[in-house]
């Protein structure tokens, strides 16, 4: 059986993630330097296939929690660090997908699919 088009663009959206976490996890970061990594993680995923539009927003308050604890001026970008919203869409079929932190741990979720 193939995969329906809603199917197709749930996939796409895990795809999109993966690349996203896998990609930037690590980049040194600090709240200001954050709105230029924001930008780039953006521009960087949606040049993807069937992506519509990414939002990323690194979480500077809890950036400067995490280098208050340390002698350095940066930190690593982690998924803790990031609230993500990304849009895809494939033949019609719209997903609304998010990555948050949920309990220490960075969940990414389906959170509508029309079309």
């Amino acid at each position: 059986m193939d995969p329906t088009d809603a199917q197709t663009a749930c996939f796409e959206a895990g795809v999109k993630f993966g690349s996203l976490y896998h990609q930037f996890a690590g980049t040194p970061v600090s709240p200001e330097s954050a709105p230029t990594l924001e930008r780039a993680i953006e521009d960087a995923i949606e040049n993807q296939p069937y992506c519509e539009r990414v939002t990323v927003d690194i979480l500077t308050d809890e950036l400067r929690a995490a280098i208050d604890d340390t002698s350095a001026e940066y930190t690593e970008l982690t998924g803790r660090f990031m609230a993500v919203e990304l849009v895809v869409d494939h033949e019609g079929q719209t997903v609304v997908a998010t990555m948050e932190t949920v309990e220490g741990y960075p969940l990414m979720a389906v959170q509508s699919v029309e079309g």
